[in-house]
This record gives C-alpha cells, structure tokens and sequence, in this order.
C-alpha cells in the first residue's frame, strides 16, 4: 500500500494596499480643521459668559486721569470708544450707573471717539445719560476725538441743553442720519446659478435679502422705520441744542460730515478743545477748587487675554464674530456699516 502524498502548503497571501499620495496628510488637515472649528465654537461661548460675567458682577475698577489725587470731588471721564453695539454697550451703562450711585461724582465729561452704531444702543446710552442730567443732577460735558459721528454725535446730547460740546481741531462729526446696509447680489446670483427660495409666512419676511432686488412695496416698508428713527434724530437735537431748531437741524441732517469749525459755525459744538482742557472747564464751571478726574475700567476677562484685547476699550475685540446678517438701523458714517 503506497503512502499518500503530502499536499503542499498553500502559497502566503500577499495583501497588497494601494496608499493615496498625500493620505496621511489630508487626514492631518481634516483632524486640524475640525479642531479649529470646534476651538472657535469654544471661544464664541466663552465670549458670551464672560460678557455677562463682566457686565452683571464685576467689580469697576476706578482709575485715575488727571487732578488731585487726594480729592473727594470727582470727574468721571465716560469713554465711548469704536462702534455703539451690544454687548458691550452693557458696560457703558454699568458705568453710568456706578456714576449715578457716587454722590462725590459732579461732573461728567463723555469722550466719544466713535462712527456711530446702531439705533437701539446709541438710544439707550442717551437715555441714560439724560437720566442722570434730570434725575442725579450731573453736568455732562462732551469731548468729541477724531471722529464723533452719527450715533456718536446721537449720544453727545445726552447732557441736555445745557450741557456744552466741545471738538478738537480737527474732529469730523455729524453724519445725521440712518442707514440699512444692503447688497443687492442677484445678477452675480443668476450669472453662476444660484437661485434664493427662502420658505417665508409673509411678504416682506425676507425683505432684505441679497439674493433679490426690492420691490417698491418692501422699499415703503423699510423707507417707514428709517424716517420714525430719523425724525428721533432730528427731535433730540432740537431738544438738546438751543442754538438749533427742528428746521435748521434738518437742513444740516444730509449725512454729510462737518469739521470742528463747520459743526462751531452751524452751531453743532460750543467750542474747540482738547479734552484735558474740557476736564479744567468743566472743574470751572462748576466751582471745584480740587477735584481728581476719573474713569472707569472693568477687570480683564478670558475673552480679552485669548483675543489679546485690552479691557481698557468698550471696544468690541469680537465684533466681526457677532455681527450677524440680520436687518439693523443704523446710526453710522460709512457705507460698509454692516462690516464692521
């Protein structure tokens, strides 16, 4: 009986794996994009709680400018620096209502240094600022920088009538008026083919959009909410310039921008100066021997430290972030308002 023969292993399996020039890379950039986005999304976040944080429990910190160091009798310098938005207009007003509450504060000089910004917060900083005019009895004097315009210069009557604007030399202020900042990007649209068909419950629900041209009946509807906040504009001037009427305001409200010696001829401003001097004017007028003039700063927050902004500015280190494209009036020099 003959022996079997043995069967022969069966040959290794080659697995062969065709890698894609670059793979590995594509995968790294994948995994640091994802990152990125999820990074951003953390910092947007922790912008908003730290916003609120700062704006509802932090302690100001009060800071010295010039004066007496040892006088009870303060100035408070009131900074209104860059564009008028939230959330940062929330510090404005944390300010000015630490103002209203010192009894030894007796004289305001608000600093502007602004374009302007949109209606509802440029409203709400006046209305404080009036409040503390009539109802604390604090003297404001206005300090216009470079640029105080449009709701720069909204928020300059909030001392009332008889409280005395003063620019520097070379200040450009004025820009009376409103804007809504559109674009109108339906040709370019159409020429590559993107059509907008937004699913809307009305017909001016996307009045606005890019993606179409206006039609007469959405012009009347948007040319209605300009004109009521235009015509608040042209009131409050009346109301706090008594070197102006409603009509001789409205001849001025072109949106076109004044220099110092324009607006003190149009009777826009009282004077020019610097503000050092308004804060020794002010001293004057309201008969302090001494007083130590003051302002206001909150503590740096998270935000700021990630951002590299300093808390020193009511400016908004994360505008861009938060600007939404979303319909706004605004009190603003400038075309580009809604790329600020």
């Amino acid at each position: 009986m003959s022996t079997p023969t043995p069967t022969p292993p069966a040959p290794p399996t080659v697995v062969v794996r065709t890698v894609r020039k670059g793979g590995w890379l594509a995968i790294v950039l994948a995994v640091l994009l994802v990152g990125s986005i999820l990074f951003n999304f953390l910092l947007i976040g922790v912008a908003a709680t730290q916003i609120t944080s700062t704006t509802e429990t932090s302690t100001l910190q009060e800071k010295f400018v010039s004066g007496d160091r040892e006088a009870s009798d303060r100035i408070a310098v009131v900074r209104i620096n860059g564009t008028i938005m939230s959330p940062f207009t929330e510090r404005t007003l944390k300010i000015l209502k630490r103002i209203g509450n010192d009894a030894n504060v007796k004289g305001i000089v608000l600093s502007v240094e602004s374009p302007g910004g949109f209606v509802a917060d440029s409203q709400r900083i006046y209305d404080q600022l009036m409040e503390l005019h009539e109802q604390k009895g604090k003297t404001i004097y206005v300090s216009m920088g470079r640029l105080a315009a449009s709701g720069g210069y909204y928020v300059a009557m909030g001392g009332g009538p008889k409280s005395k604007i003063y620019a520097e030399p070379a200040t450009w202020t004025g820009s009376i008026g409103v804007i809504i900042p559109r674009y109108d990007v339906s040709k370019l649209a159409s020429d590559y083919g993107v059509k907008s068909e937004p699913l809307v419950t009305g017909p001016f629900k996307d009045a606005l959009s890019p993606f179409k041209e206006m039609s007469p009946e959405e012009r009347d509807v948007w040319k209605a909410i300009m004109d009521e906040a235009f015509d608040e504009f042209l009131t409050i001037i009346d109301k706090s310039r008594e070197k102006l009427d409603k009509e001789a305001v409205r001849k001025l409200a072109t949106g076109q921008i004044y220099t110092a010696k324009q607006a003190l001829a149009n009777g826009m401003v009282d004077g020019i100066l610097y503000e050092k001097d308004v804060i020794t004017q002010l001293q004057k007028d309201l008969g302090l021997s001494k007083a130590r003039a003051v302002t206001y700063e909150f503590p740096p927050t998270l935000v700021d430290l990630l951002v590299g902004a300093s808390a020193k500015s009511n400016e908004n280190p994360l505008a861009k972030v938060l600007e939404a494209s979303v319909p706004r009036a605004m009190y603003f020099f400038g075309w580009q308002a809604g790329m600020q």
